[in-house]
């Protein structure tokens, strides 16, 4: 084991299961939650400054991105494709390295206190804390070691046969309801079928509603508009965490 790794297998030591052996999961929305703003977005930005994404690929999110705010059903895998084009045939390797810089340099600064201290104060009463993001795995796989997060999912890129990553999306991505999906994934992987409750969630979009609408104690964490009305229509507490 590594450094990060150990440190992970000590997290998930504090873990607790309740007197009928059942877990007890704390999951969080990284972007816009966790974290202030939307890390595919700094990235893309980060990219453009550096010339290594074309202006083709940075228009058509432009368009995804308004289609979006708007609330405009539309093709989720679509901006995730169009980010990686800048990644298209280089080696996982070289670009896991890059996403991890880019992570250090422009999204752990933006890493919310509330965020680390509600995320510390489950392990210590023994919950499991999990993190579902839309965002690119070598990027949550990062945060995960600066950050008291126990388990994530996160949205991965296909890499061919030659070690090389394409820019289509493996499965899906980690967006909307397919995040109750990945999440019920990883906790059966990690706890068994039938022995987690999930107790706790914390987002901020309308797209994380169902996420929120299934566990015991929703927390919608700065919600956009659409979801501050909906958490008021439901009864969630709103929470305003601070800007990092």
């Amino acid at each position: 084991m590594n450094a990060s790794e150990i440190e992970l297998e000590k997290l998930r030591s504090h873990i607790q299961p309740d007197e009928d052996g059942k877990v007890h999961l704390a999951v969080f929305d990284f972007d816009g939650t966790c974290i202030r703003g939307n890390s595919p977005v700094v990235l893309v930005r980060y990219l453009a400054f550096r010339g290594l994404i074309a202006l083709g690929p940075v228009l058509r999110l432009i368009g995804w991105a308004a289609r979006y705010k708007f609330h405009l059903s539309q093709e989720e895998a679509f901006a995730r494709q169009q980010v990686f084009t800048a990644f298209r045939g280089k080696p996982k390797d070289e670009v896991d390295q890059f996403l991890r810089k880019f992570c250090e340099e422009r999204i752990l600064p933006r890493f919310r206190p509330e965020a680390h201290e509600a995320m510390l104060a489950h392990i210590e009463a023994g919950h499991a804390v999990m993190c579902v993001s839309a965002t690119f795995e070598p990027i949550m796989k990062r945060v995960m070691e600066s950050q008291p997060i126990q388990y994530q999912v996160s949205t991965r890129m296909q890499v061919d046969n030659d070690g090389r990553y394409t820019n289509q999306v493996e499965g899906l991505p980690v967006e909307g309801a397919e995040k109750v999906n990945a999440l019920k994934r990883l906790a059966d992987d990690a706890f068994g079928e039938g022995n987690w409750v999930f107790d706790w969630a914390y987002a901020d979009h309308y797209s994380d509603y169902e996420l929120l609408s299934k566990a015991n104690n929703p927390y919608a964490v700065c919600p956009k508009p659409t979801l501050a009305r909906m958490a008021k229509e439901e009864g969630w507490p709103i929470l305003e965490w601070r800007e990092p």
